[in-house]
């Protein structure tokens, strides 16, 4: 829980400091990069590397380069918090369909996370050994995985705020349990 009231008051800073130097016009829509041994998850601060599970990153007006995180579940924290003040260009995963390797997706296995199908509620953990919204490019694929390890499927939009930010509501009042059907 602590780690969650953390993630929300970085993701808050954070905000803040963007919100200060994105008053420019958008490009064109990047593509995804593949990560670098340079690559830095925005919250836990370290290598991306360091972490299994699949990856996001998340491309912003004003800056180039991408936020990038050590769990699909940090992006839900850093996108919850920071839309709809933050003008986010394109948010990409990995497409765990694709990969062949939990612990390091390959490179070529990015996808717009909006149009993904996550799993969420699984026994499969993430970048920080924390529960997961595990993406995949098709709903066949997300069931298949439903089919062995457990949770349910749902899309970018449906992922609850409390499955992410616990005790978060984006309107400032106490939020609600969500029923994940």
């Amino acid at each position: 829980m602590k780690r969650r009231q953390g993630l929300l008051v970085r993701a808050a800073f954070g905000l803040a400091l963007l919100t200060l130097g994105a008053c420019h016009e958008a490009g064109p829509v990047p593509g995804p990069q593949e990560p670098t041994e340079n690559s830095v998850a925005e919250f836990c601060g370290m290598s991306l590397q360091e972490h299994s599970g699949p990856k996001a990153q998340v491309f912003v007006d004003g800056r180039d380069a991408p936020y990038w995180f050590s769990s699909v579940h940090d992006m839900f924290a850093f996108t919850m918090v920071s839309v709809p003040r933050l003008p986010i260009r394109a948010i990409y995963v990995n497409d765990m369909g694709k990969a062949r390797n939990w612990g390091h997706p390959e490179p070529g296995t990015w996808i717009e996370a909006r149009g993904a199908y996550f799993v969420i509620g699984s026994d499969r953990r993430g970048g920080m050994n924390e529960e997961e919204a595990i993406p995949f490019g098709t709903q066949e694929a997300a069931r298949g995985f439903v089919g062995e390890h457990g949770g349910h499927v749902v899309r970018f939009d449906a992922v609850p705020a409390d499955y992410v930010l616990p005790g978060y509501a984006p309107d400032g009042s106490q939020s609600r349990s969500s029923s994940h059907d």
